[in-house]
């Protein structure tokens, strides 16, 4: 699963039967820490999310599994709407060595 914000919105006047009454959004994807990565995409969306909002989504044939026993055409769906993010601490990087205590996360 990818971690992305909703851009926008998609309309086509002509499009796959399969894609009848379904929404296409425009989606950044993000890194854990919510900075931009990569190329804008068209996903599909089974959740409602609107713009602006943290989303999740998945690529490949799960993409379609929300929308069973329908067959939709997509490679991309947000299949949920991100509420809140926690970031744990980090592992040591591999150059401390194992004698050093971890430094004290503060929270």
């Amino acid at each position: 699963m990818y971690l992305g914000r909703v851009a926008g919105s998609v309309w086509c006047t002509a499009q796959s039967k399969g894609l009848t009454g379904h929404r296409l959004l425009i989606v950044q994807p993000l890194t854990p820490e919510l900075q931009p990565t990569g190329k804008q995409q068209i996903v599909t969306d089974c959740t409602g999310a609107g713009p602006g909002e943290l989303v999740y989504w998945t690529r490949g044939k799960e993409a379609s599994f929300p929308f069973l026993p329908t067959e939709v055409p997509t490679e991309t769906t947000i299949v949920g709407i991100v509420d809140h993010i926690h970031i744990g601490a980090r592992a040591p990087s591999p150059a401390r060595s194992p004698q050093t205590p971890p430094e004290p996360v503060k929270c």
